[in-house]
């Protein structure tokens, strides 16, 4: 489907100087307001619902204003929509059905999950759609406004509208590459793959330590993961070690016997990246195969019996 005519305007051929208004002034959409400030635009508008966001906004966005986010929109020439992934679709929906998208505009959104269909309510008004996402972790903290420089930012537009959202991200001092439209979602599952589950992994590390009575989790974990992380991004598959690479049955079996009793919440967490491990092993040729069989064997979930056919949980309509 060919893409709406944009026209050209002051915001389709990107001035030097943007209005910017930013909807979701939160843990993200305050940190790249600022940013564009810095790089010389003028941040008119923001909105944002929690006591948070109004914290943030006052610290990294002082003197803008807080409003309603259709009056965001009115008052600018580039939109940052910058709120959570399932709220995205209905926010650009419900502006466009209260006609305060205006032809002209810009506007980019900072989801990893979406690209640019969801944005389409706002394009076929005429304003020139981008999905602009930073592959970075942004906890609230006075650091964060240092981590957007030099980060990678996800870039999804049309052809003819990549060197603006390139110039944009590159304004905002991030690195930007680009992901195909029908990429997005793959994308950001393998960000969150990485990045959140990390934090996962890392806590539940950490709590099975002190379950063993090390004091100090984070003093033992720190060089092991700073190397393990480096092994990974460095060497791959080819960077892993542990029970599982040397096909050490007895000892994944020692592992899952002791969680069972001490720590059975980790079981399962256990058991899934042990055999996810063990197959990117196999994979790899860091195990063969007499090796990963027995290892797949320990780890492969139970399997759950069959209901008994014509029973009455099969048969919503029974007699009841």
């Amino acid at each position: 489907m060919s893409s709406p005519a944009h026209p050209t305007t002051p915001a389709a051929t990107a001035p030097a100087r943007l209005r910017v208004g930013v909807i979701g002034a939160g843990r993200v959409g305050a940190v790249l307001g600022a940013a564009l400030a810095a790089a010389g635009h003028d941040v008119v508008a923001a909105a944002g619902l929690s006591a948070a966001s109004a914290e943030r906004a006052a610290r990294l966005l002082p003197g803008v204003p807080l409003v309603p986010a259709d009056e965001v929109v009115a008052a600018s020439d580039l939109v940052v929509l910058a709120v959570p992934d399932d709220t995205l679709p209905g926010l650009v929906a419900g502006l466009a059905g209260t006609g305060a998208w205006r032809a002209g505009q810009m506007t980019f959104h900072t989801s990893g999950a979406h690209g640019l269909a969801v944005l389409a309510p706002a394009e076929r008004t005429g304003v020139l759609p981008l999905a602009l996402h930073p592959a970075m972790t942004f906890s609230g903290a006075p650091e964060d406004a240092d981590r957007v420089l030099g980060a990678p930012f996800g870039v999804t537009s049309r052809p003819e509208h990549r060197a603006v959202a390139e110039a944009l991200v590159l304004e905002m001092g991030g690195e930007p590459f680009f992901v195909a439209e029908e990429d997005r979602r793959l994308y950001h599952a393998a960000l969150v793959t990485g990045a959140n589950h990390l934090v996962t992994l890392v806590a539940e590390a950490a709590d099975l330590l002190r379950t063993a009575g090390v004091a100090d989790p984070a003093r033992v974990l720190a060089p092991l993961l700073t190397a393990a992380l480096d092994n990974g991004l460095r060497r791959g598959d080819r960077g892993l070690t542990g029970p599982v690479s040397r096909g050490d049955v007895g000892t994944v079996r020692d592992h899952l016997e002791t969680l069972t009793e001490r720590a059975p919440d980790s079981v399962a967490a256990y058991v899934a990246m042990a055999g996810r491990t063990t197959e990117r092993a196999l994979a790899a040729g860091r195990l063969k195969t007499h090796e990963a069989a027995p290892l797949l064997e320990l780890l492969r979930p139970p399997t759950r019996p069959a209901a008994p056919t014509g029973s009455r949980d099969e048969d919503p309509a029974g007699s009841r």
